[in-house]
């Protein structure tokens, strides 16, 4: 008969020899110990932080950045449109140039060209609650990728720098609105068939949009039955919509003859009204319009007094025609 091997007690790791060279605890399956030492699972003890963090949704993922308004509306309003991005630390070498993009081939979140340069794409999915840290993983992550190559998706590290770590803050941020995608091969000719796919794909889906001139982040827009402007505000919302308010009670929060305010957007936590105009009215024709709300609402942004009835409700018609996009 065999002997009984005697029974010993497990030594649980002592937390000094867990963590890594950095003096931080490393990641390890969600049911596995621990690696501090603790003798709970790793989901339920350091990996419950980690997870918070990777979930939690920033409401303003690009406050802090150069022209939040214009990052918001490259997000979830412009169909083709590029703008230069400026490296706080300069560029690497081999890296003549950075670009945020609305959109890349295939959904790409970034790619590599042949030249060396970047295209970072802003309307992917996202794989955790801050699309500030998502695009900056994908940003540090196509600067050392091979020429030539795409960056697959993948989640952040969730103490990972933000794009307001990576990017220069104090340098402007000019988008440019495209017709179509082309901005994406540079020789067409040379293209693969899944690109070209891609990009007579994209063309046919694009609303034809162009950005106002004389005012910040107005962008007409072009349907078939209507045309629109969606125009992203930095205000705090409830003083938005206020001022809205105010206006519309006093006739005053139209952009011209056949056109009418018909409410908002709730979108990374600005708020962007939407007006209807009539399909002859084009880019060109709102840019005086535009810049003459922008006087009138500056004006109602500075009234004190408690909203009239009226006044309260035009508001309530204004908050139950607004939907949140973000």
């Amino acid at each position: 008969m065999a002997k009984k091997r005697p029974q010993t007690k497990a030594k649980r790791p002592q937390p000094s020899g867990a963590r890594s060279a950095d003096g931080q605890i490393p990641v390890v399956g969600a049911r596995e110990a621990c690696p501090c030492g603790s003798g709970r699972r790793y989901k339920a003890c350091h990996g419950r932080a980690a997870a918070h963090a990777v979930t939690e949704l920033v409401q303003r993922p690009f406050e802090g950045l150069g022209g939040e308004c214009d990052w918001v509306a490259l997000r979830e309003l412009v169909p083709a449109a590029t703008a230069a991005l400026t490296l706080r630390d300069g560029l690497p070498e081999g890296v003549p140039s950075v670009t945020l993009a609305t959109v890349l081939p295939m959904a790409w979140p970034a790619l590599r060209r042949d030249d060396g340069s970047v295209l970072i794409g802003l309307q992917n999915d996202t794989a955790s609650g801050d699309i500030s840290r998502d695009l900056a993983d994908t940003l540090l992550r196509a600067l050392e990728a091979e020429p030539g190559t795409p960056v697959e998706a993948r989640r952040a590290p969730a103490d990972g720098p933000r794009l307001q770590d990576l990017l220069d803050e104090t340098a402007p941020f000019e988008p440019v609105v495209h017709t179509g995608f082309e901005f994406w091969v540079p020789d067409a000719e040379n293209a693969s068939t899944e690109v070209t796919a891609s990009l007579e794909r994209a063309n046919a889906a694009a609303i034809p949009t162009v950005k106002l001139t004389g005012v910040d982040a107005a962008y007409w827009c072009e349907t078939p039955e209507k045309n629109h402007l969606r125009w992203v505000m930095p205000y705090p919302e409830e003083h938005l919509l206020d001022a809205l308010a105010r206006l519309h009670t006093a006739g005053q929060s139209t952009l011209g003859e056949g056109t009418r305010l018909v409410g908002s957007f709730r979108a990374h936590g600005l708020t962007v009204p939407v007006w209807d105009l009539p399909s002859g009215v084009g880019a060109e024709d709102m840019e005086k319009p535009a810049a003459e709300f922008a006087e009138r609402l500056t004006a109602a942004l500075a009234v004190t007094e408690p909203l009239t009835p009226e006044e309260r409700r035009a508001r309530g018609g204004l908050t139950n025609r607004q939907v949140t996009l973000s």
